[in-house]
């Protein structure tokens, strides 16, 4: 079904009115797909929320069939599997999904506090923000938005001190669903290609402009997805892409023979030159990056989410001489992690966790004397990532849970480092050989980012970019605790609250959050939702635990695959201690989580329903059992296990979201949140994970779902469906834990 049709359809059924406030529940459609089922399942008497008597909701009837999984000597039930299939073209899936969303925006609007979410978000938004500024040639490229803008603009600027120029503006379409993802100036600064997002699917459509004109070139490339951009001078690129997929399979079908390609500039996407693929092996996937000098290609194999590469490099001296891409191998295998910082000549840094689990920094020799010398050894903090600026390199450590970053010369010996005093992170150091400086952000959770300035020669530290906010960040502190896990283990848990209530030693009402997965680190950051929590009065809380990349890798190992538990025991002792230690009281605590994130909320919730009273599990992955068969699901296996092996199925089975849900416990209020065009955690998660929900007996509070339309993941969404989602979520917890807007 085409989008129009959709919109039509999604018109049509809301002018109908198709479920009404406290109305008939409509159960014999048979356009709908749905049947009649007994009253338990379609009318629950909500209990009252901040003294507020809402009537009572009427879910809408999913139908259940006899779908059922024979598995390992087990009957397995799953009664809304087809709510799997895409929206878009489903209309019994459109029809349910549009219900849904008709129940939950009545209930979320009579709210109180919603209407001052809503100001009070669109207030702390409207600020100047910008990127980390990326040099070419003499031109200096970053994303600003003046506040309230949909999209960020992307701006040219000629020279540190020269005038801004609108360069690309997603904003000109109208609509907002458009967004810039990524962007790469050519070395010389002349050329930029760009990667377009739209309404916040993975894939992408890559465009170029001329930097100095502003003139958009024709060159179109589409179906790129999680691609770097390579610049061979200014002929052209490479990146990378799938195949086209058949218009049924684009949305919901797995993603395989991810290949590299070369485009040449004026040239159609038909006439590309493949430079890299392995149909061997179709789920492999290729990224390739240029050296800052122009002299190689680095493509890096990747088979799953796991931190495990192969590289393969191309010489382009060669290539401009007669065209051919002659690729050979320089790391074998995928058992290692390997990061191109950069290349000179025949020397190429690289950053590897080969022979050392928190990573070292490598310079491989190409020339007479071939070898790999070890400039930076394995140090306590985890090195992340490095980059050659001017003639240094500029180290980047994740340590106890802080970044920091060393200067070292190109032979690995330490210059100096760069400390932050206050509790944030500082990310980027983005630069090429010869450059004299390197830009770097800071932010915290009381701090928007500010973009700062590093003199390499003289160290100096200028601004580059700093906002101004309505609020005194003085006002609010950040605790830096640890609590015992359910084993003893110590997890580190940041805590965020007005000063004065920390001070006063008064409990309010309190949202933790987590996520605790493929190696992640939760870093300090600014969010405008979260800031609007904190001046209403009440506590955030960010559990780093186990399955996150907080405390490295042996923290990360021990909460995936048959780890998992800890993940979930971890976030469940953080509520406890948050209760226990008086920041937060029992009936007033709230948690939420997003991606896996939002797996652990839903997983916590079904072991520990007592412990929270309301919760937000935003585009979890619900069905641990299916997880693969979509997308990129089965780049996931490696964090959690393989649905096929039977004792991964049955770690899986134990803790699956959608198949773990208890009728007869009291549940907590819960908002599922997702969006329609979501291809990396297909919606149809969350759908079936509510139907579920709305078909248990789980207690009188609401178990809602509201779906985006024309949003994914979360990445691109406009400013606008940034602002509405984020009032509603924030009306819904702060109803159920009693947090009184003022």
């Amino acid at each position: 079904m085409s989008r129009n049709g959709w919109s039509a359809i999604r018109q049509v059924i809301l002018i109908c009115g198709l479920l009404i406030w406290g109305g008939p529940v409509l159960a014999g459609s048979e356009s709908a797909g749905t049947v009649p089922i007994d009253a338990r399942t379609a009318t629950h008497d909500t209990v009252p929320v901040a003294g507020l008597a809402l009537p009572p909701l009427r879910y809408p009837v999913a139908r259940q069939d006899s779908t059922a999984d024979h598995v390992f000597g087990e009957v397995l039930a799953d009664p809304w599997r087809w709510l799997e299939s895409d929206l878009r073209a489903d209309r019994a899936v459109a029809d349910w999904v549009m219900r849904e969303n008709t129940l939950s925006q009545t209930y979320l609007g009579q709210l109180p506090g919603r209407d001052h979410f809503a100001q009070r978000l669109r207030a702390l938004y409207n600020f100047e923000r910008y990127s980390l500024p990326k040099k070419a040639g003499h031109r200096y490229f970053f994303l600003r938005n003046s506040g309230l803008l949909n999209q960020a603009v992307l701006f040219v600027r000629d020279g540190l001190n020269g005038t801004d120029r609108v360069l690309v503006d997603p904003n000109r379409a109208g609509s907002g669903e458009y967004a810039l993802d990524f962007w790469a100036p050519s070395r010389s600064g002349h050329y930029l290609a760009y990667g377009e997002q739209r309404s916040g699917s993975d894939w992408r459509t890559i465009r170029v402009v001329d930097a100095g004109s502003g003139a958009a070139l024709p060159d179109r490339i589409e179906w790129a997805h999680d691609t770097l951009i390579g610049w061979i001078g200014d002929a052209g690129f490479l990146y990378s892409r799938f195949p086209a997929p058949r218009d049924s399979d684009a949305y919901l079908a797995p993603l395989r023979n991810k290949c590299v390609w070369f485009h040449r500039l004026g040239t159609a996407q038909d006439a590309d030159e493949l430079v890299y693929a392995t149909p061997e092996h179709p789920e492999w996937g290729h990224k390739a990056q240029v050296t800052s000098d122009g002299r190689w290609a680095v493509i890096t194999t990747e088979a799953s989410a796991a931190p495990q590469r192969g590289v393969h490099l191309v010489d382009l001296a060669p290539v401009h001489r007669a065209g051919r891409w002659n690729v050979v191998p320089l790391v074998d295998g995928l058992n290692h992690d390997w990061k191109l910082v950069d290349g000179q000549g025949t020397r190429l840094w690289f950053v590897t966790n080969d022979g050392a689990p928190n990573y070292r920094l490598v310079r491989i020799e190409l020339g007479t004397h071939p070898g790999v010398r070890v400039l930076v050894g394995e140090q306590h903090g985890q090195l992340e990532a490095g980059r050659i600026v001017g003639d240094r390199l500029i180290l980047s450590y994740l340590d106890g849970g802080q970044r920091v970053a060393m200067v070292t010369d190109l032979n690995g010996r330490p210059a100096r480092a760069i400390t932050m005093t206050e509790n944030g992170s500082a990310t980027g150091f983005n630069g090429a050989p010869g450059d004299p400086e390197t830009f770097y952000q800071f932010s915290s959770y009381n701090q928007p980012p500010s973009i700062y300035r590093l003199d390499l020669r003289s160290g100096r530290v200028t601004p580059f970019a700093r906002p101004e906010v309505p609020f005194n960040p003085a006002d609010y502190m950040i605790e830096d605790r640890q609590y015992p896990s359910r084993d003893g283990t110590l997890v580190p848990i940041t805590v965020v609250r007005k000063r004065a209530l920390a001070i006063a030693v008064t409990p309010a009402p309190t949202l933790l959050y987590g996520y605790g997965g493929f190696d992640i680190a939760l870093n300090p950051g600014y969010s405008p939702w979260r800031m609007a929590w904190l001046e209403a009065g009440g506590v955030f809380a960010v559990a780093a635990v186990r399955g996150g990349g907080e405390l490295g890798p042996d923290w990360y190992q021990a909460g995936r695959g048959p780890n998992k538990q800890n993940s979930f025991d971890d976030f469940i002792a953080a509520g406890d201690w948050l209760i226990r230690s008086g920041i937060a009281q029992r009936g007033h605590l709230a948690v939420q989580g997003g991606s896996n994130g939002g797996m652990m909320v839903a997983a916590v919730i079904n072991q520990r329903p007592d412990l929270f009273v309301a919760a937000n599990p935003d585009v979890g992955v619900m069905d641990m059992l299916r997880f693969d068969r979509f997308t990129q699901g089965r780049s996931w296996i490696v964090d959690y296990g393989d649905p096929a092996r039977e004792a991964d199925w049955r770690i899986l089975r134990a803790y699956s979201p959608y198949h773990n849900i208890h009728s007869g416990a009291d549940y907590p209020a819960i908002l599922v949140t997702t969006g329609d065009t979501d291809d990396r955690v297909v919606p149809a998660h969350s759908f079936k994970y509510v139907a579920a929900l709305q078909a248990a007996w789980i207690g009188n509070r609401p178990h809602l779902l509201r779906v985006e339309s024309d949003a994914g993941h979360g990445a691109g969404k406009p400013l606008d469906k940034v602002i509405a989602g984020g009032a509603d979520v924030l009306a819904f917890l702060a109803a159920w834990t009693g947090l009184r807007a003022p």
